[in-house]
């Protein structure tokens, strides 16, 4: 049923210009990561992870279930204009919200708040901290904020090695092009559970310097969809479902997560 629920996103349930909300919908396309392990990856014809189960459990409690619900991959620098054109109705995408994204989108949630971490080799014994990236090849991923919070929000002279995805940072890591991948921890939590199923050896230096508040991406105005998006998270935590999820995915590889209820940022 999976395969059959997740490929194929068509242009249904989509919305248009008569329709807006995702309340109204019996069919939802949602946006998700397909190159993150252990957060959204597609693997065969379905997709897996923390963020997936997420956003199935959102449109379940919407009441959009089986082949009515599709999934669509999005990267960091194609969320925005996905909801905005309405190719997708939803962006389930280890999705930070800021400021300046909150210009173009609405945010519901936060679902979960991560920490910016690092990811290294685990022969590297240099790298204890964020200012130990001066200097480093750090990767560099268009449309996402990870790299910019380290070069210039805390000013460390990082040398960016850009990458299209979080899966090729692992790949140039692992290859020894770069020295350290630096985003969410549970983004790194995933990687390092992908390398470590091929023998690789990395560590997550577990040195966090900043809250990364996942949010869920409506298209913007539609406040009515955020706030539904909104209880549908809370009930997630309040049933257990959210915790569950947290220790499926993430429990193996002994991440510590939090698992009450985040402060929501409120839908504007």
């Amino acid at each position: 049923m999976a395969a059959a629920t997740l490929l194929g996103a068509a242009a249904c349930g989509v919305a248009d210009a008569g329709e807006t909300s995702v309340t109204t919908k019996d069919r939802l396309v949602i946006g998700v990561n397909a190159d993150q392990p252990g957060v959204g990856s597609r693997v065969g014809d379905s997709y897996e992870g923390f963020d997936i189960d997420i956003a199935r459990e959102v449109a379940r409690r919407l009441g959009v279930t089986g082949g009515r619900l599709s999934f669509k991959p999005v990267t960091s620098a194609t969320r925005e204009s996905m909801l905005r054109s309405g190719k997708v109705d939803l962006v389930v995408a280890s999705y930070s919200v800021t400021p300046e994204r909150k210009v173009q989108v609405t945010f519901a949630g936060p679902y979960y708040v991560a920490h910016q971490d690092i990811l290294a080799r685990a022969s590297d014994t240099s790298i204890k901290t964020v200012h130990d990236l001066g200097g480093k090849r750090l990767c560099r991923v268009p449309g996402s904020v990870s790299f910019p919070r380290v070069h210039d929000e805390r000013g460390v002279p990082a040398l960016p090695v850009t990458a299209s995805g979080y899966a090729d940072c692992l790949a140039h890591l692992s290859a020894g092009r770069l020295d350290a991948v630096s985003t969410d921890d549970l983004i790194l939590a995933g990687l390092a559970a992908q390398a470590a199923r091929k023998g690789g050896r990395l560590k997550l230096v577990n040195a966090p310097f900043s809250d990364e508040p996942y949010g869920i991406g409506v298209r913007k105005g539609d406040l009515d969809g955020c706030e539904a998006v909104n209880k549908a998270i809370t009930g997630m935590y309040q049933d257990g479902t959210a915790a569950g999820l947290l220790r499926k995915w993430f429990g193996p590889v002994r991440l510590n997560v939090t698992t009450t209820v985040p402060q929501y940022e409120g839908c504007d």
